[in-house]
């Protein structure tokens, strides 16, 4: 089974969850999971982890993306974008110097109410399931971050710009942020995810390519090694002593002493985890390192002879 990450580009129309379900078929493999959700409208980078690489999943989902965006002024719509229902409709928009300072106004770190159509849960039900049913729930304001924004095309109505942002960021929220600091409205038309952890939508594959890989018996040089995914995470390999490596096979507790690397608190305290790597240099666990205790705990376990395919 395969053990790793593919970099998809998700097209038009499906879900995540359609994505995930395609590979299963197309893989013959069930344990396939995607690293963070883009609308059916959408398109782009969908990070799939396969194999024990799921285990990543949940931890990657937090990351901070970039996307390139068509927006519309002059309108509103109840799912904030071109599918749903015409709120409002104008023809007054603000001229292009107006538009571009609204638009850069938005860099920087705001409260953002997440929209009625979203898979957040309130009460133990998604938003937009009560949304459907013509409800209105009440929203808290999210904390987000829009790191960079670069316009690259003024064509009003339409303003398309490329938008780095941090998790949780709703690209619909924010054409409907900019819309009503103009006073005209406005909804987005259309989204690429560009690029998940530098990893890049020009280098991602659709499900028909995904598929003739298969069939051509390649698909195996497109799966990446999943500690890829935690470039942000020091490696570090276990030492000579028998012991040590058998507290590491079974997930026990590590000391820095029990490390090959010669490895000072300082170096592991600030960071998110650590990568450990067993005698035969395989990457064989996620830690993370305790200040109050002095040792490292594992987070997640990647066991060689375990059963990929559950």
């Amino acid at each position: 089974m395969l053990d790793g990450f593919l970099n998809v580009y998700k097209e038009q129309g499906y879900t995540s969850f359609d994505v995930v379900a395609k590979l299963r078929g197309i893989l013959k493999q069930k344990k396939i999971g995607h690293t963070g959700t883009l609308d059916p409208m959408a398109e782009g980078v969908l990070l799939v982890c396969l194999g024990q690489a799921t285990k990543l999943s949940e931890m990657l989902i937090d990351k901070d993306k970039t996307y390139r965006c068509v927006m519309l002024l002059g309108k509103t719509t109840d799912t904030e974008d071109v599918t749903g229902k015409v709120l409002t409709e104008t023809a007054d928009i603000p001229d292009e110097a107006s538009v571009i300072e609204t638009v850069n106004s938005f860099i920087g770190t705001y409260d953002q109410i997440p929209p009625m159509y979203s898979a957040i849960k309130v009460n133990g039900k998604k938003l937009y399931e009560y949304a459907r049913q013509g409800i209105e729930i009440e929203r808290s304001p999210r904390e987000v971050t829009i790191f960079e924004l670069k316009i690259e095309d003024v064509s009003l109505p339409r303003v398309t710009f490329t938008v780095h942002c941090s998790k949780g960021t709703y690209i619909r929220s924010l054409c409907r942020d900019i819309g009503e600091k103009l006073g005209c409205g406005a909804v987005m038309e259309k989204l690429v995810r560009t690029e998940v952890k530098n990893f890049r939508v020009e280098d991602s594959l659709t499900l028909a390519e995904i598929e003739q890989a298969r069939d051509q018996g390649t698909i195996g040089s497109y799966v990446m090694k999943k500690e890829l995914l935690l470039p942000e995470y020091p490696e570090l390999h276990i030492g000579t002593d028998e012991y040590a490596r058998k507290l590491l096979r079974n997930g026990n507790k590590l000391q820095l002493s029990q490390f090959a690397e010669t490895v000072s608190p300082e170096t592991v305290t600030d960071v998110p985890g650590i990568r450990v790597y067993d005698e035969t240099d395989s990457f064989a666990a996620i830690y993370r390192y305790e200040t109050e205790k002095g040792s490292c705990r594992p987070v997640k376990m990647f066991p060689k002879n375990a059963e990929t395919d559950k």
